[in-house]
């Protein structure tokens, strides 16, 4: 990547939402496994790297969400717990027993995820106010 394209990225990186940054990471991770998926016979070398990010990025997401001090409601806090343990479970087989098929949900969820962090809340009406 050329100088002012690492400048641009970095820019555009700081001045991102929390959100917007949380959903991009998701589609990273997304496609880094899907494009282990799509060419297995050439990229499952790739595997390990590419669950070891994802896992990575849910431990932090997790952990985030999942903290006495994050606002969230508790049924949220609670399925965002669960979502990461099955992440993390599917990431432990995934290492064991290796295959393509085995890709697809991640990518599923991690793009899902990212769908619902980029959907604006709902404005009030101005008769609400």
């Amino acid at each position: 990547m050329s100088q002012g394209a690492n400048v641009y990225a970095r820019n555009a990186q700081a001045t991102q939402s929390p959100r917007e940054l949380e959903a991009n990471l998701l589609m990273k991770a997304a496609s880094r496994l899907q494009n282990v998926q799509d060419d297995w016979s050439v990229r499952a070398p790739e595997l390990e790297e590419a669950l070891t990010y994802n896992r990575k990025l849910w431990t932090i997401l997790a952990t985030s969400a999942t903290e006495a001090e994050n606002p969230l409601p508790r049924e949220i806090k609670q399925n965002i717990a669960n979502l990461a343990l099955f992440i993390f479970n599917r990431t432990v087989d995934l290492m064991i027993k290796p295959r393509p098929e085995g890709l697809g949900v991640l990518v599923s969820i991690n793009r899902q995820i990212a769908a619902g962090l980029r959907e604006r809340p709902a404005q009030p009406s101005p008769e609400a106010t």
